[in-house]
């Protein structure tokens, strides 16, 4: 490598440091927030739709959360197609190989079962205001979409690797063939 690679590398690295601690950081603070409001909005609101302040908040926590764990997940198949080495491997590599592996083996880096149970749970003031029909419908739907943006999240994480490295790959190649 030359200093400039290296220099480039370590960046790199300490990118996917922070934004990994951060995330953590993020669903802590999050979450917190949202439990203040929830209780708040549990206490103070008679209106079912009250409920969507703290579903507000733990939404944006969640957002934050997937944009830092697919940025994180794309610096990790930049460094694994441009500084290392197929055949000599490397922590990239291995991390690959041991997620084919052994699937499912690893914590959810996107927190989605947290998120979920914080959206029941946010629910529950808008049951004790005891809404009317529509109002059911309309908080319904909006926890049930939240839910399943989780999910499609989710969903699309899994997925993100592998097509992240077919994507860089092929830049890699197509930078290969102007050089």
């Amino acid at each position: 490598m030359t200093p400039r690679e290296l220099e480039e590398y370590r960046a790199l690295r300490e990118t996917i440091r922070e934004r990994g601690t951060a995330r953590i950081w993020v669903v802590l603070t999050g979450l917190t927030a949202w439990a203040a409001l929830a209780i708040a909005t549990t206490a103070l609101a008679v209106l079912p739709i009250a409920t969507f302040l703290p579903l507000l908040v733990l939404a944006a926590t969640f957002e934050i959360v997937f944009s830092l764990h697919t940025g994180v997940e794309r610096v990790g198949r930049y460094i694994q197609v441009f500084f290392e080495d197929e055949a000599a491997g490397g922590w990239e590599h291995e991390a690959m190989a041991y997620g084919r592996a052994f699937p499912g083996s690893g914590s959810d880096p996107l927190f989605g079962f947290y998120f979920w149970l914080a959206a029941l749970f946010n629910f529950i003031p808008a049951i004790l205001a005891q809404p009317a029909p529509i109002e059911w419908m309309v908080v319904g739907a909006v926890h049930t979409l939240f839910i399943v943006r989780v999910a499609v999240a989710k969903r699309q994480a899994t997925r993100q690797r592998a097509i992240d490295l077919e994507r860089f790959e092929r830049l890699k190649t197509s930078t290969s063939a102007r050089a």
